[in-house]
């Protein structure tokens, strides 16, 4: 939700649809997340975990940069170096990433069979959709009547405040000892990582604009067959590497490793059938991933103010999410994965030509009210029925890292396909590329009669 205000943001300051468009790559970072994920199934925050455990040490952790990144982007709100936006983007992206990757492990521990997940994934998904529609509807609200840097500082006090609740909480099972020490070394040792981190993601962003400068892209580039080419390189890669890793015994080192062991292993559970679950996974969310940035842009060409727009994002949004989402828990807990992943498929599609319609209504706010609760109901609903889906096709002794590559892989191909979007938007226009998206949704149910048939194989004893 918040990255739809930035592309409003950007809007506003008179970016152009297709550097906004680019503005989407910024979310590929939670696709590659299956890198620093084993840290944080291997590895504690100093201080935080000696008092509150592992996943609520990082959950701490995150929070902090949450903020911290917040805080930049409201005083950098004028947009006036889209380099630097980009950067403190980035890192509200990774701290935002490395929350879920630890909220979701502590889920998949506490509930690792179905029926459970159902409703934690539910519960998990409200308490997020909540957050992020609160966030995203207020921040277009007080922009509206203030401006950007108020909105962003608004929004940041909010994210700080689970801070202090869980610093305030019981200390984990198996851990203790004195909670001031414990909070004063774990607010030190994150003051150190959080500059770490922007160190290096400012060395890796100048890397990267410097490398896309000398080979002339800009935003009258067609960047799409470029993006298509580097979609199909990870399918490559993978079937290259199914063959060996296929024959590995328990024992050898790849399986036994701490950094690539958990990825390895889904390989070898699946063999080739990996490769069809993650085109499938790719495609499923594909059609959402794609509508999400543009939307909002589209919306307020049509008139709409910001007022307006974070309105319907608010109660609108979050009444039609949170039912959309409940309903996909429940599905997802008791009927068979065809049927249910099939109606969210349907669902997220009739989200996306919900814009469609709108685009030619008189402007309305009841219209845009409908909209919006269409999307939101689809998309709640098919992610709610996606997260147990993923967490189902996950090996218990690896559950933050093996959630967080598929989930992220899960939209590597949708993220880098949303980046050019603002080009295909020049080229097919908002009605062409809202009936695209929500064909593409639909198009995941043809994989559904052959992921029926694969299973996960099992160590022989």
């Amino acid at each position: 939700m918040f990255s739809t205000v930035l592309m409003l943001r950007l809007q506003a300051h008179g970016v152009g649809v297709v550097i906004i468009g680019f503005f989407a790559w910024v979310q590929l970072l939670p696709t590659f997340k299956f890198l620093w994920a084993p840290m944080l199934d291997r590895f504690d925050v100093p201080g935080f975990a000696r008092f509150w455990g592992k996943r609520r040490g990082w959950i701490m952790l995150s929070q902090l940069g949450i903020f911290t990144a917040m805080v930049a982007m409201a005083f950098t709100s004028s947009d006036e170096n889209l380099a630097v936006t980009a950067l403190f983007a980035v890192l509200l992206a990774f701290w935002t990433t490395t929350l879920e990757v630890a909220a979701d492990a502590w889920r998949i521990e506490l509930a690792p069979t179905q029926a459970e997940q159902g409703p934690i994934a539910a519960a998990n998904l409200w308490g997020y959709r909540t957050a992020m529609v609160a966030a995203g509807s207020g921040a277009l609200l007080i922009a509206d009547h203030a401006d950007w840097t108020i909105a962003y500082l608004a929004i940041a006090a909010a994210a700080f405040l689970p801070f202090p609740i869980l610093a305030a909480m019981r200390p984990d099972p198996g851990h203790g000892g004195s909670r001031w020490p414990a909070l004063a070394i774990g607010v030190g040792t994150s003051v150190a990582i959080l500059f770490a981190a922007m160190a290096l993601a400012a060395a890796v962003g100048w890397v990267i604009l410097g490398t896309a400068a000398n080979m002339g892209m800009s935003d009258k580039t067609n960047v799409t067959p470029y993006v298509l080419v580097i979609c199909m390189v990870p399918f490559l890669i993978m079937a290259a590497a199914i063959p060996r890793i296929r024959t590995l015994p328990a024992a050898h080192p790849l399986r036994q490793s701490a950094a690539i062991g958990p990825y390895v292993d889904f390989f070898w559970r699946y063999a080739y059938g990996a490769l069809l679950l993650m085109a499938f996974v790719s495609v499923y969310r594909m059609g959402d991933v794609l509508a999400l940035n543009l939307s909002k842009p589209m919306i307020k060409e049509l008139g709409y103010s910001l007022s307006e727009i974070g309105r319907a994002d608010s109660y609108v949004a979050l009444i039609a999410s949170i039912i959309g989402v409940g309903l996909g828990g429940w599905m997802a807990a008791r009927w068979r994965w065809g049927v249910t992943l099939s109606i969210g498929a349907v669902f997220a599609a009739l989200g996306n030509f919900g814009f469609v319609w709108l685009a030619h209504q008189s402007p309305s706010e009841m219209m845009l009210y409908i909209a919006t609760a269409a999307d939101q109901f689809g998309n709640g609903m098919a992610g709610a029925i996606f997260v147990v889906y993923l967490s189902m096709l996950v090996n218990p002794r690896y559950p933050g890292a093996q959630y967080a590559f598929l989930s992220g892989f899960a939209f590597l191909l949708p993220r880098l396909l949303s980046g050019a979007g603002g080009a295909m938007v020049v080229r097919i226009g908002y009605d062409g590329f809202f009936i695209l998206s929500g064909l593409v949704s639909l198009g995941a149910i043809l994989f559904l009669p052959l992921i029926a048939r694969i299973r996960p194989r099992t160590e022989k004893i």
